[in-house]
Protein backbone atom coordinates (compact mmCIF):
# COMPACT_ATOMS: atom_id res chain seq x y z
CA UNK A 1 0.00 0.00 0.00
CA UNK A 2 1.65 3.25 -0.89
CA UNK A 3 0.76 6.41 1.90
CA UNK A 4 2.57 9.07 -0.31
CA UNK A 5 2.21 9.56 -3.93
CA UNK A 6 3.58 12.32 -6.41
CA UNK A 7 1.28 13.30 -9.13
CA UNK A 8 2.25 15.14 -12.27
CA UNK A 9 0.10 18.02 -13.67
CA UNK A 10 0.69 20.30 -16.29
CA UNK A 11 -1.16 23.24 -14.14
CA UNK A 12 -0.63 21.82 -10.23
CA UNK A 13 -0.31 25.17 -8.56
CA UNK A 14 -3.90 25.64 -9.74
CA UNK A 15 -5.24 21.91 -9.00
CA UNK A 16 -3.37 22.61 -5.67
CA UNK A 17 -5.69 25.92 -5.35
CA UNK A 18 -8.96 24.34 -6.25
CA UNK A 19 -8.37 21.19 -4.29
CA UNK A 20 -7.32 23.35 -1.14
CA UNK A 21 -10.10 25.41 -1.47
CA UNK A 22 -12.83 22.88 -1.74
CA UNK A 23 -12.16 21.77 1.54
CA UNK A 24 -11.90 18.30 0.80
CA UNK A 25 -8.05 18.00 1.80
CA UNK A 26 -5.04 19.71 2.28
CA UNK A 27 -1.93 18.85 -0.44
CA UNK A 28 1.08 20.29 -1.75
CA UNK A 29 2.25 21.23 -4.76
CA UNK A 30 6.60 20.77 -6.07
CA UNK A 31 8.09 20.34 -8.22
CA UNK A 32 9.46 17.22 -9.59
CA UNK A 33 12.22 17.19 -12.96
CA UNK A 34 11.49 20.20 -13.81
CA UNK A 35 7.67 19.55 -14.14
CA UNK A 36 4.69 20.58 -11.67
CA UNK A 37 3.39 18.11 -9.76
CA UNK A 38 0.89 17.46 -6.31
CA UNK A 39 1.94 15.71 -3.03
CA UNK A 40 -0.74 13.40 -1.81
CA UNK A 41 0.24 11.84 1.50
CA UNK A 42 -2.25 9.33 3.28
CA UNK A 43 -0.47 8.85 7.01
CA UNK A 44 -3.42 8.85 9.51
CA UNK A 45 -4.74 6.01 11.18
CA UNK A 46 -8.11 6.90 10.86
CA UNK A 47 -8.01 7.73 7.14
CA UNK A 48 -11.15 5.84 5.53
CA UNK A 49 -11.59 4.49 2.02
CA UNK A 50 -14.09 6.93 1.43
CA UNK A 51 -11.98 9.38 2.36
CA UNK A 52 -9.84 8.58 -0.03
CA UNK A 53 -12.34 8.32 -2.87
CA UNK A 54 -13.34 11.74 -1.79
CA UNK A 55 -9.82 12.93 -2.36
CA UNK A 56 -9.54 11.48 -5.57
CA UNK A 57 -13.12 12.85 -6.84
CA UNK A 58 -11.40 16.36 -5.64
CA UNK A 59 -8.68 16.46 -7.13
CA UNK A 60 -10.37 14.85 -10.44
CA UNK A 61 -12.95 17.85 -10.30
CA UNK A 62 -10.14 20.31 -9.83
CA UNK A 63 -7.64 18.95 -12.61
CA UNK A 64 -10.82 19.17 -14.84
CA UNK A 65 -11.28 22.49 -14.31
CA UNK A 66 -8.65 23.69 -15.90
Amino acid sequence: MLNQVLVAFDDAPDVVARVQEDGTCWLGGTVWRGRGAVRISFSNWSTTDDDVRATAAAILRAAAAT
